[in-house]
């Protein structure tokens, strides 16, 4: 197992395209690590940093206490898994897999007992003799999971590895890649768009924007505690609600009114000290479309402010829907349990829950 270091980590192509800006983190051993952002934000970037790909334009690399910025990619003991497969079309899974061990030069028994034990580890022992062009992808994913498996590397490197499977077989094999880290115990470090893969699979994760840490945590305190209005936007599915407008002082203390006066919400006395200093000032107001519900006759447990909206699209998922409303020039997501749904075009009373608010610094767009 590897401990891997970047310290004030930055990449600049030709023309002066800054694609990774002053990146500092540490991945301890047997960790499993997300790197997840937008398309552009620096992420392969940096894996491909951390495999020897890429050359670095400035700052240190350490791999353990060894710097290794100019260490050749095959010197770092560290298996890459890409995107594209990458198999060759003329061998067969066992030859696929055990490729690079005779590269290295291992013996006959050697390399039958490794592929083997790979082999049945990810369950395509029964597909040895096949080749490539005779696979699913999933399968195809699973052999190439197959060749850096064989190698016993100090950390595996993952490039966006799902996205070109079906919507079930992601599911499949982001279990198949968390199972395999609990039984390996290896370095990871796993590259992602989906904010969905990240929340499932890593022990913490790096949210990267525009080539820069925006929050390093673990899944669940990314989703309750972001630094951030960006992070609170990408991590949750449907995405975090934004409301623009600014903070009132009324008789009962402060209150959120939103651009256009259409919605005033009392605050509850939790809020005051992060807001107080904010009043009369712009802010963004956050809540996440599962914090929202349809009103009911029995009012809900939990404080709560209700208003009327006017309910545009109804989304029935399944055991879920999502309700697209507005009040104004607010647009606002609400995910529901789906039992008797409100009809589109019609007036919705909402129900937002006051615990779950949060609050952002409209200039610097931090959390307050």
């Amino acid at each position: 197992m590897a401990r891997i270091r970047l310290e004030n980590i930055r990449k600049v192509y030709d023309r002066n395209v800054t694609a990774v800006r002053d990146l500092t983190f540490e991945v301890g051993e047997g960790e499993f690590v997300v790197l997840v952002g937008p398309s552009g934000c620096g992420k392969s970037t940096v894996l491909r940093m951390i495999a020897g790909l890429e050359s670095i334009t400035q700052g240190s690399l350490y791999i353990d206490h060894r710097m290794v910025n100019g260490v050749p990619a095959r010197d770092r003991d560290a298996a890459m898994v890409f995107q594209n497969y990458v198999l060759y079309p003329h061998m067969s899974v066992f030859d696929n897999m055990a490729f690079g061990l005779k590269l290295r030069g291992y013996g006959k028994e050697e390399m039958h007992r490794r592929v083997r034990e790979a082999a049945e580890l990810l369950g395509v022992e029964t597909i040895l003799n096949r080749k490539p062009e005779q696979l699913s992808g999933g399968q195809r994913q699973r052999v190439a999971l197959g060749r850096a498996i064989v190698r016993k590397p100090r950390m595996f490197l993952f490039d966006e590895p799902l996205s070109n499977l079906d919507a079930g077989l992601r599911g499949k094999m982001r279990a198949e890649i968390s199972r395999l880290h609990s039984r390996l115990g290896t370095t990871m470090v796993y590259v992602t768009h989906d904010q969905v893969e990240a929340m499932t699979m890593g022990d913490r994760i790096i949210v990267l924007d525009r080539g820069r840490i925006q929050q390093i945590d673990t899944p669940l305190a990314l989703y309750r505690r972001p630094a951030n209005r960006f992070v609170a936007g990408f991590i949750g599915n449907p995405a975090m609600n934004f409301i623009e407008g600014r903070i009132v002082e009324k008789e009962g203390g402060p209150a959120f009114e939103a651009e256009g006066a259409t919605l005033l919400i009392p605050l509850r006395e939790p809020d005051h000290a992060a807001v107080g200093s904010y009043v009369g000032q712009a802010v963004t107001l956050g809540i996440r479309p599962e914090n929202i519900q349809v009103s009911s006759a029995t009012p809900p447990a939990y404080p709560a402010y209700e208003a009327n909206f006017l309910l545009d699209v109804v989304e029935p998922m399944g055991h879920e829907a999502f309700l697209c409303a507005r009040v104004g020039k607010q647009d606002i997501r609400a995910r529901i349990a789906s039992q008797t749904l409100p009809e589109a075009g019609r007036s919705v009373r909402l129900a937002l829950d006051l615990r779950k608010l949060y609050f952002f610094d409209r200039a610097t767009e931090r959390a307050l």
